[in-house]
């Protein structure tokens, strides 16, 4: 499903994987939103910060951020060992399968319950409308898991894959 590659940038040789996400109906999650189109699945957000993570760990950016907070137009790096954990976070935020093959929240409510009715996603239940199991992907989706289930619904899932797939849609 991917490749390593070396490629140069600024004079130095990275090593990167490239990874071929190809629309795939298992990656259509329970709640509608498409897991090929996620950071965690990605893997670039992660990739992005373990290189930064890295590179200011070889440059010292600590001992800088440290020094440096103690002036007052450099008071903001006093939170610098925030930013790195929150960088090491950000590098373990990885999910190599779609929630339908064990990836994501292993304790997701709508995983739980489509299972239980035996349900390829929310699309199939007559409470879609209804239901609050999803209420806590509005937060970071916004709209877009009810956009998503009312195309399936609507659509079958070879159209929905070949159509537009909302991640984030303003409320």
């Amino acid at each position: 499903m991917g490749y390593s590659k070396r490629v140069k940038v600024n004079e130095r040789l990275l090593q990167i994987k490239v990874v071929e996400v190809t629309d795939d109906k298992d990656l259509i999650a329970y709640c509608g939103l498409y897991c090929g189109d996620c950071f965690g699945y990605k893997g670039k957000v992660a990739d992005l910060a373990r290189d930064l993570r890295k590179e200011l760990r070889e440059s010292k950016f600590d001992k800088f951020a440290e020094s440096v907070s103690k002036e007052k137009f450099g008071e903001v790096y006093k939170d610098y060992n925030k930013c790195y954990t929150v960088l090491g976070a950000m590098v373990k935020f990885r999910c190599k399968k779609g929630c339908k093959a064990g990836g994501g929240n292993p304790f997701c409510r709508i995983r739980k319950c489509c299972e239980k009715k035996g349900y390829e996603g929310c699309w199939e239940c007559e409470e879609m409308v209804t239901c609050i199991k999803g209420d806590f992907l509005k937060e970071v989706h916004g709209e877009a898991t009810t956009k998503n289930l009312r195309k399936l619904k609507k659509q079958d899932v070879d159209k929905f894959l070949d159509g537009k797939k909302y991640w984030y849609v303003k409320k």
